[in-house]
């Protein structure tokens, strides 16, 4: 038996689900000023993933930068929905 793909595939449930709880959080403690972060990581991450030779890493390291890359446009869709209601504002921190 190959367990490779299911291997990947729960790696790639992980990543998704570590995203998720990181683009609320960082959009209600920074707003979208951090997309360049979301960027640099993105990019970092799928580079790596064209020179590691585990195959488990590299597809990790592939789904975890297009992950990021992915969240940049979620943080943008996040601040629509604070602003919806649909999330809590922030009371400390100052909005646009």
């Amino acid at each position: 038996m190959n367990f490779t793909g299911i291997t990947i595939a729960i790696m790639t449930f992980l990543a998704i689900g570590i995203w998720h709880p990181i683009v609320i959080k960082t959009e209600y403690y920074w707003g979208t000023r951090p997309w360049i972060v979301y960027l640099i990581i993105g990019i970092c991450c799928c580079g790596g993933a064209l020179f590691v030779g585990n195959i488990y890493l590299s597809s990790f390291l592939g789904v975890f930068g297009a992950s990021a890359l992915w969240g940049i446009g979620e943080l943008f869709t996040q601040k629509k929905r604070v602003e919806k209601g649909w999330f809590p504002k922030n009371p400390k921190r100052k909005y646009d």
